[in-house]
């Protein structure tokens, strides 16, 4: 578990982070405001239905945001990472939770209080607008998660999803193992399919060369050929067949 001085130094001092822009007093009363707290593997952070009332920001680990569908079906609609916000949309909009976070590793998040965010937010215009460009960011992807849910076929939606966790994660030191270990089901919610479907590409992707699977681990061998299948440009009929 990680000290306040910290997670301070995490989410005050690093560039990457909205809060950086903060004057000396604003930092010191966010970090005598900060609430920090530890959840195991699979601990929901919120659950749908719950009434947001704090800025919830990941300092260690990471959590997948997660809808129910029809049958309880379940469809991951966000995956977060250190200094990464969840359950904002709610807080700013006065909703209750439309979605559940569970963190999917040990992780660490801080929150903050509505009225002191609120209260920082009257007196600061730039944390205002980086947070206004975070929400629009995140709005044209959900847009674009929406189009690629619907229009692509599995083969297609599934190779996005690995890039997209290449670009959320990152790779191991090896420079080629995704930093992230999700189960097949896990896989499968991320890209809109069943998980024998999701099992069934992945090995298909694996036959190809497009991957390599270690356990849980996924080696992203051929990145060309999985930007062409996302963009189903190399969609032969073959690997259509063996897919589904």
């Amino acid at each position: 578990m990680k000290t306040i001085d910290e997670i301070c130094r995490i989410f005050l001092d690093d560039p990457n982070s909205i809060f950086y822009v903060l004057s000396h007093r604003e930092k010191q009363v966010f970090r005598n405001r900060l609430v920090s707290r530890t959840y195991r593997k699979g601990e929901y952070i919120f659950r749908v239905g719950d009434i947001p009332n704090r800025l919830i920001c990941l300092a260690a680990g990471k959590a997948k945001v997660f809808q129910e569908g029809a049958g309880g079906r379940e469809q991951i609609v966000r995956m977060a990472k250190p200094i990464g916000f969840i359950g904002y949309r709610a807080l700013f909009a006065g909703e209750i939770h439309a979605a559940s976070a569970v963190a999917i590793e040990e992780s660490e998040a801080v929150s903050l209080d509505r009225e002191t965010l609120l209260s920082i937010m009257d007196a600061n215009s730039r944390l205002c607008q980086l947070i206004i460009k975070s929400l629009a960011a995140e709005l044209g992807f959900s847009y674009y998660r929406t189009v690629t849910l619907t229009q692509k076929q599995m083969p297609g939606r599934l190779a996005e999803s690995l890039l997209f966790l290449k670009e959320t994660y990152g790779f191991e030191n090896d420079g080629v193992t995704l930093k992230i270990c999700l189960s097949r089901e896990d896989i499968a919610k991320l890209s809109n399919m069943s998980t024998s479907n999701a099992i069934r590409t992945l090995s298909v992707f694996a036959g190809h060369g497009l991957i390599g699977i270690e356990g849980k681990k996924i080696k992203l061998i051929d990145i060309p050929g999985l930007e062409e299948m996302s963009d189903e440009r190399r969609f032969d009929n073959s690997l259509k067949c063996n897919a589904l």
